[in-house]
């Protein structure tokens, strides 16, 4: 699991588990439940930890735990 996740590292996860066409359309397009209504993308520039915003984008598309 995620102790903690710099920004970086958090999209090269983004990058790895959608690739980066429909990972970067993932981050701007796709609304986290949890997140009052934002993206990703919004989610992080507002001050959201990656690691929690990783996860919630795992929950979403049914990523296996073990890659979280």
């Amino acid at each position: 699991m995620l102790a903690g996740v710099r920004l970086t590292e958090f999209n090269e996860r983004v990058v790895l588990r959608f690739g980066a066409a429909y990972g970067a359309s993932v981050l701007v397009d796709h609304v986290l439940p949890g997140f009052g209504g934002r993206t990703a993308a919004q989610a992080i520039e507002d001050g959201v930890e990656p690691r929690d915003v990783w996860r919630a984008l795992c929950v979403d598309f049914d990523v296996p735990r073990e890659q979280w």
